[in-house]
This record gives C-alpha cells, structure tokens and sequence, in this order.
C-alpha cells in the first residue's frame, strides 16, 4: 500500500509526466580524462525517467583546475560528445571552454556547434565581466548560442572561488551585450540568491536556472515575481530530488510552472540544426 507522500507525489507529477520537460543544466563526468563515467550517465537516465525529463542539456566542466588547458577540454567535450550520441533523443551538449585560451577555445566552440552542441558552459576559471570573456560572447552571439556560467554570491569561505560571477558581474556583461544570451547558473547552488536577482533583474537578456540543493521556500516565488516565468528555466545540476520538489511546490500558477519546464524562452535553441 503506497503511503500518503508517495500517493501526494504521483498525484502531483502530472505536471511533469503531461508536460514538456527540458533540463537546461546537467552533468556528465568523466572516470578519467577522456573517459565517460558510464554510472553517472545511467544515473542521469535513470533519473530522467523518473521525472519524466524529455531532455537534458548536459555538459563536462573542468571544476578543479583553474588553469585547464586546451587538451583537457577537448577531452572533456569529447565525452560529453560521446554521450550524446549514444542517446540522441535525450541528451543535447553543452561546449566547455577556459576562455583563457582564446583561440583554442573559440575553434573549440566551432567544433563543438558543428557537433550539434547547443550552447556554452563556462565555470569559474575567470569571471563573467573578465575582458578575456568578451571573444567567447562575441562568438557565441555570433552563433546565435545561449552561455551557461557558474554563478552564486558566496557567503560561506567565498576564498574557495574568488572568481565565481555573481549577479553584478552578469548585468555588466548583459549591458555590454544586450544581443547576448545569458544563463546565471543554480540560483539555488547556495549564497544569497536575493543579491543574484537583484542583480539581473533589469537584463532581460540574463535568464536563470533553480538548479541546485538549496530548497528556501520562497525562491522560485521570488524569481517568478521579480523577473517572470519566461526567464526561468529547469534545471536539476545533480539535485534532482529538491529540482522536482521547488517545481511542485511552488506557490505559483500552473501555467507558470509548465512555462519553467519547457524553457519556453529558450526552446528555439534546441530546433536549431
């Protein structure tokens, strides 16, 4: 006999299993350089049925080494490429890049768009608004690719990424570029949400993410009212579990929750051939 939770939760998921849903921020990591982690990726799928997710966005980010060079994200993206291929009709890629070599990272997104990747994930090797970012904006506007960046305004031993973007650092690129498509990742990932919405609330070109373990109740409500639905997108980032409970849970309208789950702002990205 189900409990009630379990019976609440399988009432509730309607809104997943009846709707469009699109996972813009996911992760597949590798065993070692090079080499796909298969566990992770079944993992992923696993979860992904579970939720009823039609598609992930997903990406192989360096996040241990501040200065990874060309060969290593290659690597990387060559997994990530892997992966997409094995499982086409689920998993979409997103090209990681230090933007600290230039031109290898701008041939790097030239290969992986003619892979079919969709956008650009950058982590925190350097900051958004850092000038050694503005070829990789330029070539991603020119590509017509949405940029994906690490993002939180740490509160807790901020030392640990002294060159993570926070809200501020976002608007000073979304005013630079206005044609530039930005996606301030895990606004849920931990810190103080409140200044990384404040910070974006007047770029309508930023979009964020609710990817993340952070489960404050009032956040998607918050990001709903400030900046709109339409600005929001799904994400899970290996938190799957509090992804699908902050949609669920949300105090807001069920039109906006389908509008968050089907990335309605971003959708055209993905018909792109």
């Amino acid at each position: 006999m189900k409990t009630e939770a379990q019976q609440y939760f399988e009432d509730e998921m309607h809104l997943f299993r009846d709707n469009p849903v699109i996972n813009w921020h996911e992760h597949v990591w590798e065993s070692k350089p090079g080499v796909l982690n298969e566990s992770t990726l079944q993992n992923l799928l696993f979860a992904g049925k579970q939720t009823h997710t039609d598609l992930f966005m997903i990406s192989c980010p360096i996040t241990n080494d501040q200065f990874c060079t060309p060969e290593r994200f290659r690597l990387a993206n060559n997994v990530v490429l892997g992966a997409v291929k094995r499982y086409p009709k689920r998993l979409r890629g997103m090209c990681f890049v230090n933007p600290g070599y230039t031109k290898e990272a701008l041939e790097e997104i030239d290969r992986c768009r003619a892979n079919g990747f969709v956008g650009v994930k950058m982590y925190h090797q350097y900051r958004m608004d850092d000038p050694v970012q503005f070829p990789i904006i330029e070539k991603c506007i020119k590509l017509d690719m949405p940029i994906l960046m690490h993002a939180g305004k740490l509160t807790y031993q901020p030392e640990s990424q002294p060159r993570i973007s926070h809200g501020e650092y976002f608007a000073h690129v979304a005013k630079r570029y206005p044609e530039a498509n930005l996606i301030m990742a895990h606004i849920t990932g931990g810190g103080d949400w409140h200044w990384q919405l404040k910070g974006m609330e007047k770029c309508p070109n930023v979009v964020l993410d609710i990817s993340g373990s952070v489960i404050d109740s009032p956040v998607v409500e918050e990001c709903v009212a400030r900046i709109g639905a339409s600005r929001i997108l799904y994400g899970t980032d290996g938190s799957t579990s509090s992804g699908v409970g902050k949609v669920l849970a949300a105090n807001i309208s069920e039109k906006d929750k389908k509008t968050i789950l089907a990335g309605t702002k971003y959708r055209h990205f993905l018909e792109k051939e």
